[in-house]
């Protein structure tokens, strides 16, 4: 069983990455701004405060551990470009401190999903301007760990949608393609996402490269 850290553990993905890993057997320190949203009876759970943005923080929250998750999110456009690449940074830095630093998986973006050759889901005509920001944001932080080489990381983008639904076990997977259905559906319950990356943790198919996911 792996001892996992993970950072945004009481958001809409991340509380589900922490109850899939609890699930499963592993053992899990929730870093959340919202302690009321995670589970409150479970021996193999521990819960801290941490600021992802503080390299000291994170180094000790990485400490000891076999994989450090980062399912963080500002919130609007201009939340995600101050918190979702400059966190990228923060865990690489931080990571960099450590003897035997964990693995690193961070929850990515569908913006730069391949839709057809040579276009991404961000090319799309009409999408508002604080999306496309989110979406960018996310973009830089994945740019950035494609320049890491002395580190094992893995990027688990999105489909185009992404929201609280069934854990059905079930998902197609791709690297850089946007996964679809035949009318072109890309969508995933945050539970069979939160499944995807613990199977990553578990059986490791992806490491220093961006994957993707879809029902």
């Amino acid at each position: 069983m792996a001892d996992i850290a993970v950072f945004g553990g009481s958001g809409m993905i991340g509380s589900r990455i922490v109850d899939e890993a609890l699930h499963r057997g592993h053992t899990v320190t929730a870093l959340a701004r919202d302690r009321t949203r995670l589970p409150h009876e479970d021996e193999r759970l521990r819960v801290a405060d941490a600021d992802v943005l503080d390299p000291s923080a994170v180094t000790a929250a990485a400490r000891g551990r076999d994989v450090l998750v980062s399912a963080v999110g500002g919130g609007d456009g201009s939340g995600h470009r101050r918190l979702v690449e400059p966190s990228a940074r923060t865990i690489v830095a931080a990571l960099r401190d450590l003897r035997e630093p964990p693995r690193f998986i961070m929850v990515g973006g569908a913006g730069s999903l391949e839709t057809v050759p040579g276009k991404q889901v961000w090319d799309t005509p009409g999408l508002p301007e604080d999306v496309l920001e989110t979406m960018h944001a996310h973009g830089d932080a994945l740019e950035f760990l494609r320049g890491v080489t002395d580190l094992d990381w893995t990027n688990l983008s999105p489909p185009a949608v992404i929201e609280p639904g069934e854990r059905t076990g079930g998902y197609r997977t791709d690297t850089d393609r946007l996964v679809a259905d035949g009318r072109g559906n890309s969508r995933i319950s945050a539970e069979d996402y939160a499944v995807a990356l613990v199977d990553e943790i578990e059986s490791p198919r992806h490491r220093n490269e961006r994957f993707t996911v879809g029902d």
